[in-house]
């Protein structure tokens, strides 16, 4: 039985009267690329902060490598391996690119001159090495999307967590991002990403979570996911999954 590198276990979360995640538990086995896809406002970035420790749980236990990190600070998360991007991308404006890279390098490497060297080689592997003295203001939609990744990659994490890293992008860039994504996994980190670009969910991920108001309602590869009834349903609704479905039906 291969081991489990993160699991959450019933976890669940309100805020006042809304049940945003409740009493999902997954697990996600090292050396995977999976997604995590849902309808706007099904508790998918909620899952993703209650993984990586900036909220807690009403319920539930999260445990990584084993250990039950459940009260864990994001900092120390991130020193066991766990990082995560967040969707809306906040760099440091006034620094260059390198230096921006360097803040997620210091995690482990204590010298400013390592921490800059480790910029580079994460620069040059999500696409930025021509970038690297420009200002992070500067940078485009896709370049600053590209350096929050950078800057998550550079804390040699064991398990990432993308939070929508292809959202604003136009298809060019989304199909040059792509195969960035599949390349960190190849080298031997765990993704798991929320996503809505359904060709990068087919393209990439081998399992497919489907939350849907805080339940998990499906999983499984992309296909049976998005061939899933109650998938259909969440994401188009009841009558039009059913003319769908019809249709379908009658080309069958």
């Amino acid at each position: 039985m291969t081991e489990v590198l993160l699991r959450a276990q019933n976890v669940s979360r309100a805020f006042g009267g809304l049940q945003a995640v409740d009493q999902v538990s997954m697990a996600i086995e090292p050396g995977t690329l999976s997604a995590l896809i849902g309808p706007n406002g099904a508790g998918k970035t909620t899952l993703f902060a209650l993984l990586s420790g900036f909220i807690l749980p009403d319920a539930g236990q999260v445990h990584f490598l084993g250990q039950d990190i459940t009260r864990w600070t994001p900092a120390d998360r991130a020193e066991a391996g766990l990082a995560r991007t967040f969707q809306i991308v906040q760099p440091f404006a006034g620094q260059t690119v390198r230096e921006n890279i360097a803040v997620g390098a210091h995690l482990r490497r204590r010298a400013r001159s390592q921490a800059l060297a480790h910029a580079e080689l994460v620069a040059q592997q999500v696409g930025l090495s021509d970038q690297l003295d420009k200002p992070a203001a500067d940078l485009t939609v896709a370049g600053r999307k590209r350096l929050e990744l950078a800057r998550a990659l550079a804390t040699d994490p064991k398990l990432l967590l993308l939070d929508e890293v292809l959202a604003g992008l136009n298809p060019q860039e989304v199909a040059e991002v792509i195969p960035v994504v599949s390349s960190i996994a190849q080298s031997g980190v765990t993704v798991l990403m929320i996503e809505h670009v359904m060709q990068a969910v087919m393209n990439l991920a081998e399992h497919v979570w489907v939350l849907s108001q805080g339940r998990l309602i499906a999983q499984g590869t992309p296909g049976e996911v998005t061939s899933n009834t109650a998938v259909i349903e969440a994401y188009l609704g009841a009558s039009a999954a059913k003319r769908l479905q019809a249709k379908v039906s009658g080309h069958g």
